[in-house]
């Protein structure tokens, strides 16, 4: 063998053996006649000693960052120990050594902190994945991953796979798409989800089923999506929302414990959507602080009474007036609220400004619209908003949409800014009563919230026979959010064929189109469907979290950059004219 321990494994108690090592080398120092050597692999850096007979043999056969070597020697107690490193109390004093194989100069430093940037990373992703702060994270992704496997194997479910060429079946996104050389003209499609799979399953009678799964969605791309990505894919029959989202509230559990060390006792909390639309202004609240959004005014109805018979034309003619109380930021400075405007004013945000009120410590109150609202009516806004001595409130006015989107973006950001999104603390939250449609004006029909599989609630399923009243139906469906960031979302499916065409209708499919596309999936359901739902879990961005980072990217061994390329293999890429004949296509 090439080794008789690692480079992690050598603590003081082995002082006097004889012992093989091998690895890279990190960093080599050189004092006069002896040289000191750090040598690294997975599991950690151990230190060699070459004294003055070996540093000839080193001086006629220098050694570099990244070079691969054997050394034979003993284990020596440490004069100048070094406590940051489970290895600190001991060194190797070499006997000989072998270079297994040379290394160019790396095109980055591989250590904690690198001067390497992101693309240069991503091409040479074998160096950087050598680093210890992206080996932290795989093996964190590894833990995740049987920590995940271990639960639902003791609660009875089979990992079973399911095929990754598929037919193109409307799912949200676009498809990627494969062609077919022995079906010339016709393409196969890489799964968005297994969800017809999945519910198929349950058809047969495979009760409990779930895959780490990857799927594949060709969408526009952020720090938390990548082309292909990773599902934690579950579903059960026989069940109601009730007792999915206990059983995956204790895979959380398990996983924060196994993997984390923390115990979570409580019971997640529980919020609605239209709570979650008016406290917060999104889906996917960050429940770490509090700052809820006051609303002042919304679709064109004012609740705050401040706001009759104002003077204040910004105020009167928005449809929506929103208002967040930011605690301890009364002593803002001009410099700091005009910044703030500037924000809000970034096309990304899109807003004309922000309305500041200060509630100064002594008990008055300033405001960036004085001469529109005297002292009392500035009290009376700062009651509504629960807002106390100390504290700034930042007040947004225009269209509904963009004035709730703003604002939750608003509010993040003013977190950020005061320290309130800890990475370290951790706040689950189910948001349920999520609609089951939503409209779109520009092309003038419903779509699916989630997607078209998913359930009305029991008791709104007639509603589905009234298209005016599409608006009003709320779904069987329930969203996983851990410190403001979906991390999974399910429903209760339909099972029976009459729904699912009855939906499919609402949503502007033909009957012809939708037997087309899901005939295989209706077919089934006329063969003893049972009742059954599921949830999908974002298996990188989940552990991206426990990670105490947003960005997924390096959680993942080899994933692409924000145009969707792989920068090490140059991928896409363009196929020879022999190829492109082969399968059908033209150039």
């Amino acid at each position: 063998m090439y080794r008789t321990h690692t480079c992690g494994a050598l603590r003081i108690e082995h002082k006097g053996t004889e012992v093989t090592l091998a690895g890279w080398v990190q960093t080599i120092r050189k004092f006069g006649s002896i040289t000191f050597i750090d040598l690294r692999d997975r599991y950690g850096i151990t230190q060699l000693y070459f004294d003055e007979q070996l540093n000839t043999r080193l001086d006629a056969n220098p050694l570099g960052r990244e070079f691969v070597i054997q050394v034979k020697g003993k284990v020596l107690e440490r004069t100048s120990k070094n406590a940051k490193i489970p290895t600190g109390d001991i060194e190797i004093g070499v006997a000989e050594f072998t270079i297994l194989n040379g290394a160019q100069t790396p095109p980055f430093t591989i250590e904690e902190e690198t001067d390497g940037g992101d693309e240069l990373r991503m091409k040479y992703r074998y160096l950087d994945l050598r680093r210890p702060t992206l080996k932290r994270n795989i093996e964190l992704r590894y833990k995740v991953n049987r920590s995940v496997r271990n639960y639902l194997d003791t609660q009875g479910f089979w990992d079973i796979e399911t095929p990754f060429l598929i037919r193109s079946t409307p799912e949200g996104a676009r498809d990627f798409v494969v062609p077919s050389r022995m079906n010339q003209g016709q393409f196969y499609a890489l799964p968005q989800s297994p969800q017809t799979f999945k519910q198929l399953l349950m058809v047969s009678g495979y009760d409990r089923y779930y895959q780490v799964v990857k799927c594949f969605r060709d969408e526009d791309l952020r720090a938390d999506r990548q082309p292909e990505f990773t599902q934690i894919d579950c579903e059960m029959c026989f069940v109601e929302q009730e007792d999915i989202l206990n059983t995956f509230e204790g895979l959380f559990k398990h996983v924060f414990k196994d993997v984390k060390g923390r115990e979570i006792t409580e019971a997640f909390p529980r919020m609605t959507y239209d709570d979650a639309m008016w406290q917060y202004g999104n889906d996917k609240p960050d429940i770490r602080f509090g700052m809820k959004i006051a609303n002042m005014k919304a679709a064109g109805k004012v609740y705050c009474d401040a706001l009759n018979n104002s003077e204040f034309k910004v105020f009167n003619d928005a449809e929506t007036v929103l208002a967040i109380a930011v605690p301890g930021a009364a002593e803002y400075t001009r410099k700091q609220t005009d910044e703030l405007t500037e924000w809000v004013k970034r096309p990304q945000i899109g807003m004309s400004g922000v309305v500041n009120i200060k509630c100064n410590a002594d008990g008055t109150v300033k405001s960036s619209v004085d001469k529109f609202f005297n002292e009392e009516k500035l009290r009376e806004i700062a009651t509504f908003c629960n807002a106390g001595k100390g504290d700034l409130i930042l007040i947004l006015a225009g269209a509904e949409t963009r004035s709730r989107k703003a604002m939750s973006e608003l509010r993040l950001e003013m977190g950020n800014r005061l320290g309130l999104r800890n990475p370290d603390v951790y706040k689950p939250l189910w948001v349920i009563d999520f609609p089951l449609f939503e409209y779109d004006e520009e092309t003038d029909h419903w779509m699916a919230k989630h997607h078209p599989f998913t359930s009305p609630k029991p008791e709104q399923i007639a509603l589905m026979d009234d298209r005016s009243r599409y608006g009003e139906i709320k779904a069987n469906a329930y969203d996983l959010v851990l410190n403001g960031t979906e991390v999974g979302g399910g429903s209760i499916r339909i099972f029976q064929r009459g729904l699912q065409e009855k939906m499919f209708a609402a949503l502007g499919m033909s009957k012809e189109e939708a037997q087309d596309k899901f005939g295989f999936l209706m077919g089934a359901f006329e063969y003893g469907a049972p009742p059954h739902g599921g949830i999908a879990l974002g298996f990188d961005r989940l552990c991206a979290l426990l990670g105490g980072q947003e960005g997924i990217r390096d959680f993942i061994a080899f994933p692409k950059n924000n145009m969707g390329r792989d920068m090490m293999l140059d991928a896409p890429s363009a196929i020879d004219e022999a190829q492109m004949k082969e399968l059908g296509l033209r150039s």
